[in-house]
């Protein structure tokens, strides 16, 4: 039994982030007092962030199985098959804590860490993609948080060699003082070379490789599970800072090893650090694990025990490895100049053993750490909603300029292009990017196939705020609405859950609600969860933020050849557009742009009609039918024509336009926000055919227009050069940053 001399308070255990009740559980578990290192430890694997202690009965609801699932959560990342012996790896994390106080560092470490999450599985990482929420753009503090974030998780991705694929970036004054990062990463794996997070084979020994341990990130496991007050927003120790250069040769030191067979099992030190790596590893191989933390190379003197297990310093693995090949295995590191050192051994009694120069610090039952206790919180339906779900469109005063209205629209920074962003992605770091950020989804070849992966991260958090159930079902759909445009099937959804405080019951409600919108959705478009991350406690003074239950999705495309972008290609070509106008106004950008409202109830959803959608768009696709298609989202179908007609880099094409006005209000019709509706370009010899498909599918399709001209003309309503709407689409971002 290890013991020191630190008196445990009520004081301390609460300020670790546990109750009372949970401290009592502890001794219990451990059969006397834990010291403060042992305390430390049970704060960081029983937070939120590392336990899921107030989310996992609710995760229970999703579907996480399928044919084409080689594996589902509870490893560093989800595998998903493409056939060919190979799987596609994936996952999202966020790191939204730390981003409202060192935004740079914080947005670095979320994307390098999550780098690490698929390399650890023996995956080729080929792509990141973010998925941002910040305060409105006029402020001072968003616009400082926006260009840090911004220029941390790009210079991360281009030191490291990851090319970013896309993403998507909203603002609303919910996020202010509360932002949220998240950051996703996909790799390929060959099926028969996943490596998982086990500390397997008694005697085996332990290595720590890759960067040294400092104070950085100490508690933040424990931060990142806590709401953001005054006093947290300075908790600068609690960020963990990246090393990106080291993050690459580290990344492709352990590659190499995982090659070679060398490697029994690896996991990356990212939340609790050495804490979560030994505990984990042990507990999933049902072994045990000694270490001597004095042989844990440290870039700072003075450390304590209670630092270097809870130090959260990045581009930090634990290996595994075969005690008889340590010589093979330092080679490959030394190849790559990468530090390794070994410090412990693998045991069969179950206890995380930790050690310094030889002396018991801290003895702890794997199991007891790992196995959080669990919470079922109440739910109450937000108080809020009675009023906020109410909207008396006869109230709502069309626009006297359509025009105007809708140059408004593309100027608001979360429709307006975000090329600023994607200037800052290094060209040189293009992998086998196909399609990079701009479109509905990102697309990237698996090396050595004719195949391409896309990817997509989506969520309208407007429409969780005012129906979570419906919200979470757009985000499924809406994500793999974005796959079809770029011509692939989708396959599976790692989820991204940022809520408010769980102990709150509406907010609780909020997360349940969303889970099962988002459970629904699955099930129907066949797209199981495999991986995910859940952050709690993102609230500031003013409240929570809003539901933001981010999917990150991934789909197939059999031949790379037949990719299709959303922009218009040749004047001549017919649009189409797939789906049906509705009169929906609430939750949109629109009524927010235009008339300073966030009310109604969000667009409805038919999960039948996304599907018939979505198929015939695949299979026009597949027979080389389409030239563009683009998905209609924030700011309705004006918006979704009008940046097919200027999203093409090089080319502007006008558009003439004329829909049937089936009685709905003009605003609703051009600017509503109803869902599985597509807009697609064919050439005219093409179109019977496209018709039949349709029918086929029973899939609702019209031909609404054709590409030409130098205007984007929509009925009597809009008449506008696409010069125009470009400058105020391209530059409004940048615009915004330079006042």
């Amino acid at each position: 039994m290890c013991t020191d001399n630190f008196k445990i308070t009520k004081e301390i255990v609460e300020k670790q982030g546990l109750s009372m009740d949970e401290y009592e559980m502890i001794k219990k578990r451990l059969g006397r007092e834990p010291n403060y290192t042992e305390l430390g430890m049970f704060s960081a694997m029983w937070s939120e962030h590392c336990s899921y202690k107030n989310s996992k009965p609710v995760l229970k609801l999703f579907p996480t199985k399928g044919k084409q699932v080689i594996q589902g959560p509870g490893e560093n990342a989800g595998v998903v098959d493409i056939g060919d012996g190979m799987g596609v790896v994936f996952k999202i994390e966020s790191h939204n804590h730390p981003s409202a106080v060192q935004p740079y560092a914080a947005s670095a470490t979320g994307g390098g860490g999550c780098i690490r999450d698929i390399f650890t599985m023996g995956a080729k990482p080929i792509g990141l993609l973010d998925s941002l929420r910040l305060g409105k753009l006029d402020k001072e503090r968003v616009k400082f948080l926006f260009k840090n974030i911004i220029r941390g998780f790009t210079d991360y991705a281009n030191i490291a060699g990851i090319p970013v694929l896309g993403g998507e970036i909203y603002f609303d004054e919910s996020f202010e003082g509360n932002p949220l990062v998240n950051a996703m990463t996909v790799g390929i794996v060959k099926n028969n070379a996943i490596i998982k997070a086990r500390a397997k084979g008694v005697d085996n020994l332990v290595l720590i490789v890759g960067g040294a341990t400092g104070r950085d990130g100490v508690e933040g496991a424990a931060f990142a599970s806590s709401g953001l007050d005054e006093e947290a927003s300075k908790k600068s120790s609690a960020v963990a800072i990246g090393d990106p250069k080291m993050g690459r040769i580290l990344r492709e030191a352990c590659l190499e090893l995982m090659q070679k067979g060398l490697v029994i099992g690896m996991q990356d030190m990212g939340a609790a650090g050495l804490t979560c790596s030994t505990c984990e590893t042990s507990y999933k191989a049902n072994t045990g694990m000694e270490i001597d933390i004095s042989l844990v190379p440290r870039k700072e003197e003075g450390m304590n025990t209670y630092e270097v297990m809870l130090s959260e310093s990045q581009e930090r693995m634990l290996v595994i490895v075969d005690k008889g090949r340590l010589e093979e295995v330092k080679k490959v590191f030394a190849k790559w100049n990468v530090p390794v050192d070994v410090i412990g051994r693998v045991t069969d009694d179950g206890m995380v053993c930790v050690r310094e120069n030889g002396r018991v610090v801290a003895e702890v039952p794997a199991a007891a750490l790992v196995e959080a206790p669990i919470y079922h919180r109440k739910t109450a339906r937000p108080k809020y909603l009675t009023k906020t779900n109410q909207l008396n469109l006869s109230s709502i005063k069309e626009p006297k300029d359509y025009n105007r209205a809708l140059v408004q629209l593309l100027s608001n920074p979360t429709i307006a292009s975000k090329a600023w962003v994607f200037k800052h992605g290094d060209p040189k770091v293009a992998g086998n990017v196909l399609l990079g950020p701009g479109s509905d989804a990102g697309v990237a070849a698996v090396p050595g196939t004719k195949k391409a992966i896309a990817a997509t991260t989506d969520c309208n958090s407007t429409y969780c705020y005012l129906d979570p159930f419906k919200g979470g079902e757009i985000a499924v759909a809406e994500a793999a609405r974005n796959l079809v445009c770029a011509g692939a099937k989708p396959l599976a959804i790692t989820d991204g859950i940022n809520f408010g405080n769980p102990k709150n019951p509406e907010v609780f409600w909020q997360f349940k609600q969303a889970a099962l919108g988002i459970s629904k959705a699955c099930l129907a478009l066949n797209t199981p969860v495999v991986s995910g991350n859940v952050s709690f406690n993102n609230e500031n003074p003013k409240g929570s933020v809003d539901p933001t239950p981010i999917v990150g999705m991934v789909g197939l495309i059999k031949d790379k050849s037949k990719i299709v972008t959303q922009y218009f290609k040749k004047a001549g070509d017919i649009i189409l557009l797939l789906g049906k106008n509705k009169e929906e106004l609430g939750g949109s950008e629109y009524l927010k742009t235009i008339h300073g409202l966030k009310k109604g109830k969000c667009p409805n959803i038919d999960l039948n009609l996304e599907k018939s959608v979505q198929k015939t768009t695949l299979e026009a696709m597949e027979s080389g039918l389409v030239q563009s298609a683009h998905d209609c989202s924030e700011g309705g179908l004006a918006a979704a024509l009008a940046e097919s007609c200027i999203s093409n880099p090089t080319k502007k094409l006008g558009a003439v336009v004329n829909l049937t006005t089936q009685s709905i209000r003009k605003d609703a019709l051009l600017f509503g926000e109803s869902q599985s509706r597509i807009v697609i370009s064919a050439k005219p010899k093409d179109i019977k055919k496209i018709l039949q498909i349709a029918k086929k599918n029973k899939a609702p399709v019209s031909v609404i227009g054709e590409v030409k001209g130098s205007k984007l003309v929509i009925n009597r309503f809009i008449n506008t050069p696409v010069n125009d709407l470009y400058k105020a689409w391209h530059n409004a971002i940048e615009n915004y940053l330079q006042d």
